[in-house]
């Protein structure tokens, strides 16, 4: 985790062009999670981004409900202060940790996080994490969380793979891809697969568990508290 912390503190000042050539769909999938949040427009209610990095989801959420008190959280300093730069408004607490050791300070209407949780390294942190969740979230309270997933067969991560670098390929070199992204995925990140996810939820009592998007090994889903 300290060599991700250090990648994203060197990173940050670039992060939101960056992100927008290596994930497919980056804006669909922001999109998606707040098209999935339960609220109305005017509704005033809690949520915690968890993973805020540069502040893009928390953004959009107030974008749509400009009500909301959202406590931003993130365990890079240097995205920490990106986001406040980009998000200047009262209705934000930002909180500098990070989220699998943090403790939860109160219950919340909805949990939200965006490519942030395929850093916990074991399942037993993911099932962790998921049982955190479902405990501080209030009842009827939504998790939505976007991010990169695992394919249920070798067959398909394969086929998977060779989508996300074509993509990439767009508008990164062959060369930069290889030697540098895919390094980052092989050595920093530990995504799951997305029927494991699902079981984890279940397990740790949410109901109503529903993939909203998905691009290849790109996802965003969501669970209820009833």
């Amino acid at each position: 985790m300290e060599t991700v912390r250090a990648h994203f503190e060197q990173e940050a000042p670039v992060y939101d062009g960056t992100i927008l050539k290596l994930i497919p769909g980056y804006r669909q999938m922001i999109s998606a999670v707040v098209d999935a949040l339960p609220f109305g427009p005017q509704d005033e209610f809690s949520l915690v981004d968890l993973g805020c990095g540069t502040g893009s989801l928390t953004r959009a959420i107030l974008s749509r409900f400009p009500e909301a008190r959202v406590t931003a959280l993130d365990f890079s300093a240097a995205m920490i202060g990106e986001a406040r730069e980009n998000l200047k408004n009262e209705r934000i607490r930002f909180v500098h940790r990070d989220f699998s050791k943090w403790t939860w300070d109160q219950p919340y209407d909805a949990v939200v996080s965006s490519l942030a949780l395929h850093h916990l390294i074991t399942d037993e942190d993911k099932k962790h994490f998921y049982a955190q969740c479902f405990r501080h979230l209030k009842p009827g309270g939504m998790f939505c969380n976007a991010d990169i997933v695992l394919a249920n067969t070798d067959m398909l991560q394969k086929a998977f793979m060779g989508k996300w670098k074509s993509f990439m390929m767009q508008s990164v070199d062959a060369d930069e891809i290889e030697g540098q992204w895919m390094v980052k995925y092989r050595t920093e990140d530990v995504p799951a697969r997305m029927d494991d996810h699902l079981i984890w939820l279940k397990e740790a009592g949410f109901k109503y568990l529903d993939i909203i998007w998905k691009y290849y090994n790109f996802a965003v889903y969501c669970a209820l508290k009833t």
